[in-house]
């Protein structure tokens, strides 16, 4: 953003208009006790050229992915952008757009979002979908203890399959509401059905997988729903990649109560870690809707007859009072929720069918050669969607580093959570040639 300083002619006209002689005046009113008595150690301004350059210099210290060839998911995804959401996002209308707080004077804010609530809840199966939620983690935590108000228990079991990062923030939301956590440990990458049966009681108020799960295994979805859907007022949550629904079953076939996930693989792109953007979605049920967290955006008619979009639905009490609010989230990822839904406007179902499927055979392509090469082993064996756990003889850390200096980001250390191997993920943007390119530098390790 260009930046445009006031002269010294303008400063002094605009304090005279106030009635002051400096600047320091506006803040007369500042007790000299609590003032600063040193100068503060900031550096003299400088021309928007020298920021410029000081700041590309910096900028280059970074690599970016076109430098590096990556095969790292655990919840980031390096999917093709298309560059029409680029080309519309940088609108000024869109550019600036902020959850609309004078909400009909923004009708094509709106119109976007309710955009992309209808997508959401097409992919899902799902009824109803929320205007978007911070991010996939957010939007799990709020799934969690919004399944626990409505049925008034609190007890849930949290398997170690789903993302580590998203268990955290789970439990820390889940502190404040004085729920109970049971941790599941899997056995193979996937957590048994009977073990999900062992631990359910007349307490256990929420059940949730991850889907595909952190390991990139496919859960036995079914046959857990079943145990769940047989066990009254127990709600099931499931955490979705939104690019496997091309492909397979939407959560609402196998009987998922809350649906969310992070959809930042929806044309946000990674950015150096974010912005991301968190959807959810439930059944078409007034109980649950109530309890939704955020807004949702309508479309209605005025007394004209015209069509218009409202938001239908916002609690009152994350603004006035908070304590009985169903939740403080008093926002939504609007920028993005709108790359999301320009992404998959283009992509269409049969381009999102398409790019599931390129992430799906190309990861299977690489998860069997490297399953081949001496001192490496696949762990989920054929069980997974575009992610896989590779055991290794040597250090993952050693490998990761050794990679990394021919510009090859192999995955994710897995001792980072304790556990041993490294997590590999393969999009549509990986071509033949850079997996091949990684083989071959994984047998001369």
């Amino acid at each position: 953003m260009d930046y445009i300083s006031n002269t010294a002619a303008e400063r002094n006209k605009m304090l005279k208009e106030i009635g002051i002689k400096e600047v320091e005046d506006l803040f007369s009113m500042i007790p000299e006790a609590v003032k600063a008595d040193d100068e503060l150690n900031i550096e003299a301004g400088i021309s928007e050229l020298e920021l410029m350059r000081k700041a590309q210099n910096i900028a280059k210290k970074n690599k970016s992915l076109d430098q590096q060839i990556s095969f790292l998911g655990a919840g980031a995804y390096d999917h093709y952008v298309p560059g029409v959401i680029d080309a519309l996002i940088s609108r000024s209308e869109f550019y600036t757009a902020y959850t609309p707080y004078q909400a009909e004077l923004s009708q094509g804010t709106l119109e976007a979002i309710y955009e992309y609530q209808s997508m959401i809840s097409d992919l899902t199966g799902m009824g109803i979908t929320n205007a978007s939620m911070l991010d996939g983690a957010s939007a799990a935590a709020e799934a969690v203890t919004m399944g626990a108000r409505i049925s008034r228990r609190s007890k849930v079991l949290l398997p170690d399959t789903i993302n580590p990062s998203y268990r955290e923030v789970i439990k820390t939301y889940g502190s404040g509401a004085e729920l109970e956590f049971i941790d599941l440990e899997s056995k193979a990458n996937i957590i048994e059905p009977e073990l999900i049966k062992e631990n359910i009681d007349e307490k256990t108020a929420v059940v949730v997988l991850q889907y595909p799960n952190f390991y990139g295994s496919i859960e036995k979805m079914e046959e857990i729903s079943k145990i769940t859907k047989g066990n009254k007022n127990i709600i099931f949550v499931v955490i979705v990649n939104p690019i496997l629904l091309g492909v397979l079953k939407a959560p609402a076939e196998f009987d998922a109560d809350i649906v969310v996930g992070e959809a930042q693989n929806l044309g946000s792109g990674l950015n150096y870690g974010g912005p991301n953007l968190g959807f959810m979605a439930c059944r078409d049920n007034r109980k649950m809707m109530r309890q939704l967290p955020g807004r949702i955006v309508g479309k209605t008619t005025d007394i004209e007859g015209k069509e218009g979009f409202v938001l239908t639905l916002q609690t009152r009490e994350q603004h006035i009072r908070r304590e009985k609010a169903t939740s403080n989230i008093c926002t939504n990822e609007a920028l993005n929720a709108l790359m999301a839904t320009i992404y998959l406007s283009t992509m269409g179902k049969t381009g999102l069918k398409e790019v599931g499927e390129q992430c799906y055979h190309k990861a299977h392509y690489l998860a069997k050669k490297i399953d081949k090469i001496s001192g490496f082993e696949v762990a989920n064996k054929d069980n997974f969607f575009h992610e896989f756990v590779v055991k290794t003889k040597e250090k993952s850390s050693q490998i990761i580093d050794k990679l990394l200096q021919k510009d090859i980001l192999v995955g994710y250390d897995l001792k980072r959570i304790d556990e041993d191997g490294i997590l590999v993920c393969v999009t549509e943007k990986r071509t033949k040639a850079e997996m091949d390119n990684l083989l071959e530098n994984l047998e001369v390790l």
